[in-house]
């Protein structure tokens, strides 16, 4: 079957709820039920279309890769999405997530501010993000990223106060200017090679010379792409964002932000650059530390560096902060880190060849494999984080360490779940961070990188560091007098249990989860397989991602 409608479904579920929440936004009660079912339905759309992808469904005969082609107009001509299982790893680690984090939000945003469009704002946010996932060309990359980032320059100045207002419009203004950057690149890669499928793409680059592309142009081109990428994903340098939206926007939206937002940015690095850039015939790079032919071999580099930037500044900075979501958001910023590594390693892999042990094979897979499961604990933890942090304004009236103190003796059933939470983070078994962890360790022993293994100890320390500062200052000690006369809001309190529970059963049962993230992680390097499923001519002359 050439289409399979199945693929669309999730992104016409929150297309729809976003719609028809907007069409009931005078009657808040039945706005509320409208979103909840709508999130509801978005979770079985999201796991019917898992269910197909790893039952071995696909298209063009094509195991595990299921394509649409819209109105039948098929590729490179029309608009295509394309599910394999990396969009699938990635889709269910947004409907855990964005069901939770919406129902946080019913409780915790008052009818005045969901009668505002909250709601709407939220659907159409998850569109954005679900069609970032699904599609298969470039142009259409920067479409649904803009409509995620449309709706969430809206949703971080909902309080609209001075500090609200000041953090939008520094939001508003980098992400604007990363995508006039990105605009750019798309209409360059264009005019170089002539086609924005990425399999089509992915196809030129392998036999550049019968299609009359240079292959420096585009080297360019990507480079301007990674950087608009990394921009989103909030990777040292670009991260500059990160902490004051985190803190202006509201607890459900900071944890959206962190948990799933930032990780279409890593999406799009990990698809671009490792399905469609890495297939590039071999060029003469000619550049200072770049060994090999590979546009990996410019960008593994580049990763490492960013990478370990961003574990380093965001961990120290994390260790000092103030209040609860300051530390949260540097640490992100951290965490984010260990992935952008992982990927390092995984392009080197691409780049060297090198082996790894069984099931994975191949140092690539193991990369990939470990940044996508701890992109998954990350977004669990950090979002049970940012949903702790709400909740605790919402019952003590502050977040500052300065007025808490002894919230674990006050309530208990919220302290367990920041608990879990924070132990997931650091990576304590059998938490889902720890197995994390553990893949990104063991990437960089097969990888042979010392300075690799270094760098993620330091993290791991740092991480440690403001957590148990964040856990011995809000919650253990003595009780301040703001949380003795607290009023405790338990509806939040379960919402942040329910996910850090979560955190902790895919932990304990890990073997589906590592299953899934080593299958993602071949989709990812898949390039021919690719190239099937969405009716394109395999050609593929050369190594990268194709096998």
């Amino acid at each position: 079957m050439a289409t399979e409608q199945v693929v669309v479904a999730p992104l016409l579920v929150a297309l729809v709820t976003a719609i028809l929440t907007l069409v009931v936004h005078r009657y808040v009660r039945v706005q509320k039920v409208v979103s909840a079912l709508g999130g509801l339905a978005y979770v079985g759309a999201v796991a019917m279309l898992i269910q197909r992808v790893r039952s071995g469904a696909g298209s063009h005969g094509v195991e595990g890769v299921l394509t649409y082609q819209l109105s039948e107009w098929g590729a490179p001509f029309g608009i295509t999405l394309v599910a394999d299982d990396l969009s699938a790893f990635m889709l269910g680690l947004t409907a855990v997530v964005s069901l939770l984090a919406l129902a946080f939000s019913i409780q915790y945003v008052d009818e005045a501010g969901q009668r505002v469009s909250y709601h709407p704002l939220y659907h159409f946010m998850l569109v954005g993000v679900t069609g970032s996932f699904l599609t298969a060309d470039i142009f259409n990359l920067f479409v649904w990223f803009e409509v995620m980032l449309m709706s969430s320059y809206v949703l971080v100045v909902f309080y609209s106060g001075p500090q609200h207002t000041k953090a939008a419009l520094q939001y508003v203004v980098l992400n604007l200017v990363g995508s006039a950057f990105m605009l750019l690149a798309i209409g360059g890669l264009y005019s170089t090679t002539g086609t924005l499928n990425m399999a089509d793409l992915a196809r030129r680059l392998a036999d550049p010379a019968s299609f009359g592309i240079s292959l420096v142009p585009v080297l360019g081109l990507s480079a301007v792409l990674f950087v608009v990428f990394a921009l989103k994903a909030g990777i040292v340098p670009f991260q500059w964002w990160v902490p004051a939206a985190y803190r202006a926007a509201p607890a459900p939206v900071s944890a959206m932000l962190a948990g799933v937002v930032k990780k279409v940015g890593i999406y799009a690095i990990i698809r671009l650059y490792f399905t469609v850039f890495a297939n590039a015939a071999p060029m003469d790079l000619s550049l200072p530390g770049v060994v090999g032919e590979s546009t990996l071999a410019f960008f593994g580099p580049v990763l490492f560096i960013m990478g370990a930037a961003s574990i380093i500044l965001g961990g120290v900075a994390a260790v000092n902060r103030d209040n609860v979501d300051d530390l949260l958001a540097y640490s992100s910023i951290g965490q984010v880190g260990f992935i952008v590594i992982a990927l390092a390693f995984a392009a080197g892999g691409v780049v060297a060849g090198w082996e790894a042990p069984d099931p994975y094979g191949s140092v690539a897979v193991l990369g990939l494999a470990a940044a996508l499961v701890y992109s998954l604990n990350h977004a669990l933890a950090k979002a049970a984080l940012f949903l702790a942090s709400g909740a605790v304004y919402e019952s003590v009236g502050s977040i500052e360490f300065d007025d808490l103190g002894g919230i674990a003796g006050r309530m208990p059933l919220l302290s367990t779940g920041f608990f879990v939470a924070a132990l997931s983070l650091v990576g304590i078994p059998p938490l889902l961070g720890f197995f994390g962890k553990f893949l990104v360790f063991d990437a960089a022993v097969n990888a042979g990188s010392n300075l690799g293994i270094g760098l993620a100890l330091l993290g791991a320390i740092l991480t440690i560091a403001y957590v148990t500062r964040a856990w011995n200052r809000g919650f253990w000690g003595e009780r301040s007098e703001a949380v003795e006369q607290a009023t405790p809001q338990y509806g939040l309190f379960a919402t942040v249990l329910v996910l850090a529970v979560v955190a902790l059963g895919v932990g304990v049962a890990f073997d589906p989860v590592v299953d899934a993230a080593i299958d993602a992680a071949n989709a990812a390097l898949g390039t021919g397989d690719y190239i099937e499923a969405v009716g394109l001519e395999e050609s593929l002359t050369s190594g990268g991602g194709g096998h």
